[in-house]
């Protein structure tokens, strides 16, 4: 077991009607709020009115339009303008994790006198960032219980995980209501975008009982109130366990003294979803079970068979590799299930650019010291499995 240290110090407000709270968590902060938000959903939602209503007397400046895979030109940049020029006092998020995202870094550029890139790619390290609230209105990411945003630069093709223990936010406010009217697709998404950070967590080479447990428990559950939620988008119960393992999925709980993944699958999407812009939960979807047929041995073939024995419910007196092959078939089989597209080429990726791709995550995403190490080649055959 490894040494850690460890830190949560979000609030989770979690719930129906959790919103009203909302006052007295803006009242511990100054009156000048941003507000950032997506494409206009919450208005749909009525969330957007509420929470004007609720904030009556707060001075309020807006950042709409941001995007999924947030992008740090013009999102970011013009939400740490907006904070320096308004002198925002607090950062409020009211949308799904891409939202939240971007609001963590435009929190640390906000307090930088530099260019905030700067920050995201661990050139220079924070020395304050602005406090942050969110209001979910997605299950997937685990944003909101975690210190981490992804944060894509087009134009370099660069998508990196950016994390600091500033970024926690202050409060969270989980109401799995707003979850209702989620597409499919996006709550196909976020189901596998779940999975994958409880499965990244799960395939490491030393881990403990507990955690085995706790990561068995959060598959199982994914997939069986996943499908709850696609056959009834307001299932209320489906939905709230959903987005409480969505929740727990990024903020370490999992991996306590585990010894460190890699997080390998994370490592090649992000060059997936920053040179196509395709959406994250379906590119980890697609990469995943050829990850898994790939790094398939002798090493790691005990983890594979615990996996499908206690995740599938596989025969234990099956092979050993028999258990195994299934488990992976298992894994593409239900993400296939609930509609994700399992090819590259069907979200508009073909060949032209593997090389490229598997050469940027080789140079940056450091998987050479991933669970089971992977090399440039590595990258490309898994990318090239996957098309």
């Amino acid at each position: 077991m490894q040494n850690f240290d460890y830190m949560t110090p979000t609030r989770l407000l979690f719930g129906k009607g959790v919103i009203e709270k909302l006052p007295d968590v803006m009242s511990q902060f100054g009156k000048k709020i941003l507000l950032t938000y997506g494409g206009g959903s919450i208005k749909k939602l009525g969330l957007y009115q509420k929470v004007m209503e609720l904030l009556h007397d707060y001075e309020i400046i807006e950042l709409s339009g941001i995007q999924p895979n947030p992008k740090y030109d013009p999102s970011v940049l013009e939400g740490v303008r907006l904070c320096k020029e308004h002198k925002v006092d607090v950062i409020l998020s009211v949308g799904g994790g891409s939202v939240l995202d971007c609001s963590k870094a435009i929190a640390a550029g906000a307090c930088y006198d530099g260019d905030p890139w700067d920050l995201i790619s661990y050139k220079v390290k924070a020395k304050a960032a602005l406090p942050i609230v969110d209001i979910l209105t997605l299950a997937a990411t685990g944003s909101e219980y975690d210190s981490g945003c992804v944060i894509s630069r087009t134009e370099t093709n660069d998508k990196i995980g950016y994390l600091d223990p500033l970024l926690y936010p202050h409060t969270s406010f989980l109401d799995p209501t707003y979850t209702f009217t989620v597409s499919r697709k996006q709550t196909a998404a976020g189901i596998a975008d779940a999975m994958n950070h409880t499965i990244e967590q799960y395939f490491v080479a030393d881990s403990t009982l507990l955690n085995d447990g706790i990561c068995e428990s959060m598959l199982r559950s994914l997939m069986a109130n996943g499908r709850k939620c696609l056959e009834n988008p307001e299932d209320y119960t489906a939905r709230a366990e959903m987005m409480l393992d969505c929740t727990y999925g990024c903020n370490g709980i999992l991996s306590l003294g585990n010894s460190f993944s890699g997080w390998p699958c994370h490592g090649i999407e992000h060059a997936l979803s920053a040179y196509y812009d395709i959406t994250h939960g379906e590119g980890l979807a697609i990469i995943t079970p050829r990850w898994m047929k790939h790094i398939l041995s002798a090493e790691t073939l005990p983890r594979f068979v615990k996996y499908g024995v206690n995740v599938f419910g596989i025969d234990a007196s099956l092979p050993q590799m028999e258990i195994a092959e299934k488990a992976i078939e298992e894994t593409y089989k239900f993400f296939e299930s609930i509609g994700i597209p399992m090819h590259l080429r069907e979200v508009g990726i073909d060949e032209s650019r593997i090389d490229e791709m598997a050469h940027h995550v080789a140079v940056n995403e450091g998987l050479e010291h991933a669970y089971a190490p992977l090399k440039e080649q590595d990258i490309k055959e898994i990318l090239i499995a996957s098309l």
